[in-house]
């Protein structure tokens, strides 16, 4: 180190450029050396996707493209920071299972823990992203930034979003700014809280949205920032992946007109711990699935009252006497959230007071 840095000062005073004994240039180290070290954990999804023609934006087959080949189309990465990839998984995020969510949680957490990491982005097919954002958010205890990212058309379609939101993301993780906001999700320009945002049409790039508005925007590398979330999350968050090694069995059953208690019944069987109900409006729920939710509740499995109804959310002891029969509401996560937090959190053994404050907090 010492013959590095005299060979640097050398060089720098004579307008050369100087060698380490290992023959890289000094003048690159030290570039190298002043910018932050951010992560990309590959996961597959439509940003890795690849169609037949540049006309196939809706049609194409995804989680083709490696790490390597998508950061190697994307050289201005280099200008922010010092990125390395790594591919956790190669797959469309509709077939991502808790297993996968254990694995990439995993990693995640033993990379914020090296000094010489300062950021990390996670890349992602867009239908499951927002319950990843989610289940990191809960379960991540670091202030590091940590950055959730995809595309609506592949890279091979006209006016392609992935590298835009791709350099966004890599942006977002190596600035100090973004630290202690819990995990993000930057799409269409937009800083996106994982907690709060979802996923609210299939074929437009401004897909991603929350009732709530973006925390901020990304204009040209840089972040301008609006509001900031107030819900607990990775380093204040009770949850550690770390000390547990597989998620609370959760299903999800929704409400409908006409609905018939065979779905319900089926999953009741089926050795879960909770069932989250996406009723309609206000969570409400049919007079004939009241029955057979009690029924469920008396098994010991927790029920929890979400709403399939994109904004809003649900009231306690409104619709239905949640104190009389024991159940929880979903306050504002829809249901695809709610069975994440609800997997999490029934990995303690919690009761449904705890159960609802937790849903209050998170």
């Amino acid at each position: 180190m010492q013959i590095a840095s005299t060979l640097l000062k050398m060089g720098a005073g004579l307008g050369l450029v100087a060698f380490t004994a290992l023959g890289t240039p000094a003048s690159v180290l030290a570039q190298t050396a002043g910018k932050p070290n951010v992560v990309i954990l590959a996961t597959g999804g439509t940003i890795a996707g690849a169609g037949a023609s540049v006309l196939n934006s809706a049609t194409y087959a995804a989680a083709k493209v490696p790490v390597d080949k998508l950061l190697a189309g994307l050289p201005e990465l280099a200008n922010i920071a010092n990125v390395k990839g790594e591919q956790v998984s190669q797959i469309a995020s509709e077939s991502f299972t808790n297993d996968n969510l254990m694995k990439l949680g995993k990693r995640i957490s033993a990379l914020v823990k090296q000094a010489d990491v300062d950021g990390i982005v996670v890349t992602h097919g867009t239908d499951t992203l927002e319950e990843t954002a989610y289940f990191l958010n809960l379960v991540i205890r670091t202030s590091k930034p940590i950055v959730v990212v995809g595309s609506m058309r592949p890279g091979t379609a006209l006016s392609a979003d992935g590298a835009l939101n791709l350099f966004d993301a890599v942006s977002v993780a190596a600035s100090k700014d973004a630290a202690g906001k819990g995990v993000l999700v930057t799409m269409n320009d937009e800083i996106q809280s994982g907690r709060d945002v979802a996923k609210t049409i299939n074929i437009k790039t401004e897909a991603f949205k929350s009732q709530w508005g973006p925390l901020g925007m990304v204009v040209e590398g840089n972040n301008y920032w609006f509001r900031a979330p107030v819900k607990r999350h990775t380093a204040q968050s009770e949850f550690n992946i770390d000390d547990f090694d597989a998620l609370a069995p959760v299903e999800i059953v929704y409400g409908y007109g006409n609905v018939s208690r065979t779905a319900l019944d089926a999953v009741a069987k089926s050795g879960i711990k909770a069932l989250i109900h996406g009723g309609t409006g206000n969570g409400s729920v049919a007079d004939r699935i009241v029955p057979a939710l009690q029924e469920v509740r008396a098994k010991g499995i927790q029920v929890v009252r979400s709403s399939r109804v994109p904004e809003g959310f649900v009231l306690r002891n409104a619709e239905q006497p949640d104190d009389k029969y024991d159940w929880v509401v979903a306050h504002d996560l829809n249901p695809q959230k709610a069975r994440i937090l609800a997997a999490v959190a029934l990995t303690k053994n919690v009761d449904s007071k705890e159960l609802q404050r937790i849903f209050w907090q998170y």
